[in-house]
């Protein structure tokens, strides 16, 4: 492989084809998707997308892989981006995607996902490589170590349609961690689900204290109100954020 990946960057390149054939089977490719892919790297899975999918936006950040994306940037429907998909006003593209599927680089794969999901809204089904202890966290249950702000987030917004782990040698380097392929399809926003949002990051920003003062600390509410409206949706003020359900955040976020 002549390009280096960039750890600061968080690059693992995919490098075995057999992985692509998952990938496809969970996105479930049709002539008719426009996909997102975030993270190209040397283009292996953005061909397979070309191939099969109306149209790709590819946005990468490295320019140093420009001469190894050349190719599949002049194909006619591969729209190649450069740039910090995070900085980036992905809600304009044209035309708008309709699925997310990629090989996500490390350091920005839960911040995406967690504003993809209210952020375009054009998107309706997830397919993204993820380190596993991520993947887990997407559909982790209340009360574990891995349900935190983005289970939450994610759970209100889509239901999980496949899971699959995936070796480390499937990468070039191979990464330290185990990842995973998790796919989730849309279902509909709870409303003001922006400020559901606020709620929901506001009550895990302390995970080691309660629900009411974490919020406080955050400075969503006071710490009265906050215990207040865990009162009025049949929780005690102690409750830490971690022991309510997805669909009890829309709940409190209406009785604040």
């Amino acid at each position: 492989m002549s390009v280096r990946p960039k750890k600061r960057l968080g690059q693992h390149f995919l490098a075995d084809e057999n992985i692509l054939g998952v990938i496809e089977r969970l996105a479930e490719l049709r002539s008719q998707d426009v996909v997102l892919e975030v993270g190209p790297g040397l283009g292996v899975l953005t061909r397979r997308l070309a191939d099969r999918a109306g149209h790709v936006h590819a946005v990468e950040l490295d320019r140093s892989l420009e001469p190894e994306l050349a190719e599949l940037a002049a194909r006619p429907n591969v729209d190649l981006h450069w740039g910090d998909a995070l900085q980036l006003d992905l809600a304009s593209l044209a035309p708008a995607p309709t699925k997310l599927v990629a090989n996500l680089p490390y350091n920005v794969a839960t911040p995406l996902v967690a504003e993809s999901l209210d952020g375009l809204p054009s998107l309706r089904l997830w397919t993204v490589m993820v380190q596993r202890e991520v993947a887990d966290r997407f559909f982790a249950a209340p009360s574990t170590k891995a349900y935190g702000a983005v289970s939450v987030l994610v759970q209100l917004a889509a239901e999980r349609t496949g899971f699959h782990p995936v070796a480390r040698t499937v990468f070039r380097p191979p990464p330290n961690v185990d990842s995973a392929l998790v796919a989730f399809r849309r279902t509909p926003l709870p409303e003001r689900f922006g400020r559901v949002k606020q709620v929901v990051e506001a009550s895990f920003a302390h995970r080691r204290k309660t629900l009411p003062n974490s919020v406080a600390l955050a400075g969503l509410a006071s710490r009265e109100e906050a215990a207040a409206a865990l009162e009025r949706i049949g929780r005690a003020p102690e409750t830490r954020a971690e022991a309510l359900e997805p669909r009890e955040f829309v709940d409190l976020t209406a009785a604040l």
